[in-house]
């Protein structure tokens, strides 16, 4: 099982920007699929984006064109980009990962993910 580390995240105003990270941790012989969740205050956890070797998905059409994920091979990390944020966005996102096979599935059902981060804050807010 990987553990992971998340940083990044905290106070943006509409329209700016924010990069968190998911640093993962731990041996595994397969090629782990790395995803980003949120919940908002009074919703349901939902999947935004997944990314398995190079492939990244995108699950949410609310963010699509303004958020991206990628890996940091430097860092070993997978990175969150948020752009133009928005009043929306606020909410608790969460990096986790899934191992199956040898290069596993991305999928944006969380009950499939092995491994979580601690969670990370963002708001945004004028």
């Amino acid at each position: 099982q990987l553990q992971l580390v998340q940083s990044g995240g905290g106070l943006v105003q509409p329209g700016g920007s924010l990069r968190l990270s998911c640093a993962a941790s731990g041996s595994t012989l397969a090629f782990p699929a790395i995803a980003w969740f949120r919940q908002a205050p009074g919703k349901e956890r939902e999947g935004l984006l997944c990314i398995s070797r190079n492939t990244g998905t995108t699950y949410v059409d609310s963010v699509k064109g303004r958020f991206s994920i990628s890996r940091d091979n430097a860092r070993k990390s997978i990175v969150l980009q948020m752009n133009d944020l928005k009043l929306e966005d606020t909410a608790v996102y969460y990096c986790a990962a899934r191992v199956f096979g040898i290069t596993t599935p991305c999928t944006n059902d969380e009950t499939l993910f092995d491994s979580w981060g601690q969670g990370t804050q963002v708001t945004v807010s004028s």
